[in-house]
């Protein structure tokens, strides 16, 4: 994968290829949970409901996780959404425990956003990949050579990054604010993700640093099987997230995130689609496409060899519906975040949200400026 040279630092000056290595590693060990028979699923399924009631938890999911969760957090009551919806849903509601399906990054935001609340995972050790890849000391020391720009971090970070950021952002908002801080004039750092920064830089002239992250599931989409795939199917719309290779983006119908890759599959008025970015996802996506339309999975450089070339990332399947039993009956470590992080980290997460609600206020105004 070539980037382009304008203001791109050496990726080995903020994460080095044996790291990456490690990280995709750690990844392809990852040990999943067995598939559940029709019987242990119903029983663990209602065990879990109960339990959700009598502890008055709420059950936040992310679009990633095994279809179960999803399914089981909306028949309790919970919700189903990115990571940031994730948490301000666990901020409306009136429920005492947050439980997350998610990975580790997820848990934090919740309790960022919500430090009166206690906050469980369901998986403990589920991690992510882009978290990994921006440890704090390093970040740090990468943005303090650059004290003339300003930090914006993707959500997929760690606490203790966020903290050090100006701006926090998720896929959906990414674009529309470094437009707006490239108006302003501002000189950017982007982490952690490489293909989404790039994305991103590419689209609003940004004069953006990058840090050199990956995503180990949108990593391994590949353009030319893409572009065969594409062949065999010529009506098929591709809907790509931006964590994805410039070379796979490229042949997108429709870039975005999570979200807008759902609600493509609900507008647009094609038969079928070729989707690239977590078959988590199909669960919602069948929902909003109703009966008729067909979901593919995009093609990535080894299907089926590894947890990492499966279309899936490995830490969204450890989480279980036995996993979250588990949790429940037996109790889990809290997530905790140390007070003075969390005073930081709320106030870039914050402007993210002020930013969108001012947004979306001009917008309902018919005020498109």
């Amino acid at each position: 994968m070539s980037y382009p040279d304008n203001n791109t630092e050496d990726y080995s000056s903020t994460i080095s290829q044996a790291e990456l290595n490690r990280i995709e590693k750690l990844a392809a060990e990852v040990t999943c949970p067995l598939p559940l028979d029709a019987t242990q699923r119903d029983v663990l399924f209602q065990r879990a409901a109960a339990l959700l009631a009598e502890k008055n938890a709420v059950l936040v999911a992310h679009y990633y996780v095994d279809d179960d969760l999803q399914a089981l957090a909306l028949e309790t009551g919970g919700h189903v959404a990115d990571s940031l919806e994730m948490a301000r849903f666990g901020h409306a509601s009136d429920a005492d425990l947050l439980v997350v399906a998610g990975v580790r990054f997820m848990g934090e935001t919740a309790k960022i956003l919500n430090p009166e609340k206690r906050v469980l995972m369901v998986e403990d050790d589920a991690t992510c990949s882009l978290d990994l890849s921006c440890p704090i000391d390093r970040f740090s020391q990468f943005c303090d050579a650059h004290p003339d720009r300003k930090v914006v971090v993707y959500a997929n970070t760690s606490a203790e990054v966020k903290a050090r950021s100006d701006w926090v952002v998720t896929s959906g908002i990414a674009l529309d604010i470094v437009s707006h801080l490239t108006a302003r004039g501002e000189k950017l750092i982007w982490a952690p993700d490489r293909h989404l920064g790039d994305y991103i830089r590419e689209q609003t002239g940004a004069d953006m640093l990058l840090w050199g992250g990956i995503c180990v599931v949108h990593d391994e989409y590949r353009s030319h099987e893409l572009q065969e795939m594409k062949q065999r199917y010529p009506d098929a719309k591709v809907l790509v997230h931006p964590e994805s290779p410039r070379d796979v983006i490229k042949l997108a119908d429709v870039v975005g995130s999570t979200t807008a890759l759902i609600n493509a599959v609900k507008t647009l008025e094609a038969r079928r689609f070729i989707v690239a970015t977590d078959r988590g996802i199909f669960f919602k996506m069948r929902e909003a496409a109703g009966s008729g339309k067909e979901l593919l999975e995009a093609p990535t450089k080894g299907v089926g060899a590894t947890c990492t070339s499966c279309g899936h990332c490995p830490w969204m399947a450890m989480n279980s519906l036995e996993r979250l039993v588990d949790v429940l009956e037996h109790g889990g470590r809290e997530v905790v975040i140390d007070g003075p992080v969390r005073e930081k980290a709320v106030i870039p997460i914050q402007r993210m949200l002020d930013f969108a609600a001012a947004r979306d206020a001009r917008l309902r105004g018919g005020n498109l400026a």
